[in-house]
């Protein structure tokens, strides 16, 4: 991303914190240079993930299902 100096200086806390939670760096355009602002340790790919609830119900209820005819072979194809 690659953003102005004016609105850099704008959302300046909130582009530092996207910047410190995504680990990705931001670009600034001043005076037809270009700046990067980044940390100074880079996260790991595993430190970037966002948990994401996918279960809908009990996620104990997963235990116990049975897929035994769907894993069957078939036996006369």
């Amino acid at each position: 991303m690659i953003i102005t100096a004016t609105k850099l200086r704008q959302n300046l806390y909130r582009i530092l914190d996207e910047i410190l939670d995504s680990g990705i760096p931001v670009k600034i355009n001043r005076k037809g240079e270009i700046l990067k602002i980044m940390p100074e340790k880079k996260k790991s790919k595993l430190e970037r993930l966002t948990e994401h609830s996918t279960i809908i119900g009990d996620p104990e209820s997963i235990i116990s299902i049975n897929f035994d005819n769907e894993w069957k072979e078939k036996e006369n194809l």
